[in-house]
């Protein structure tokens, strides 16, 4: 008998799980920050392109400048403090992301993201029972799968 004449085969979204643990808490922090140094590195280098920028356009530019090189050197500081407010709101939201990890309760349930699995159904089955099913891990092992396979 073929398997794939025995019931249709579909994907389903798998709910994954970690239980708070210190070496968990402590990889979740350091990832946070890892991220939060990432973005300080990327404002400091924005901010040396600009100053770099403007430094040229000044060079290039007669004195005292014309009102075009205020206005280029005006844009330039405009788009600056756009990109400065994109990661700031980044930098902010991993900062709330850092301070809901610390107050994590150890051993307490919490959602790290899904991933697809494959499954069969036939007749009979009940498709939204097979659709609910999640895995539990601890410190990257796997603990527990809830729900029908």
């Amino acid at each position: 008998m073929n398997l794939f004449n025995s019931g249709l085969l579909l994907k389903r979204a798998v709910n994954v799980k970690v239980v708070v643990t210190p070496r968990w808490k402590e990889e979740a922090q350091q990832q946070l920050q890892a991220q939060i140094n990432q973005i300080d590195g990327q404002l400091q280098q924005l901010d040396l392109q600009a100053q770099r920028m403007i430094s040229e356009i000044q060079k290039q530019s007669i004195n005292p400048p014309g009102p075009q090189v205020i206005q280029q050197i005006d844009n330039i500081q405009i788009q600056v403090n756009q990109q400065k407010s994109q990661f700031l709101e980044q930098k902010n939201q991993i900062l709330q992301q850092l301070q809901q990890v610390q107050l994590l309760n150890m051993e307490e349930e919490v959602n790290q993201g899904q991933i697809d699995s494959f499954f069969t159904v036939e007749t009979g089955d009940n498709l939204i029972e097979k659709m609910q099913v999640e895995i539990l891990l601890r410190d990257g092992i796997v603990e527990q799968v809830r729900g029908i396979l």
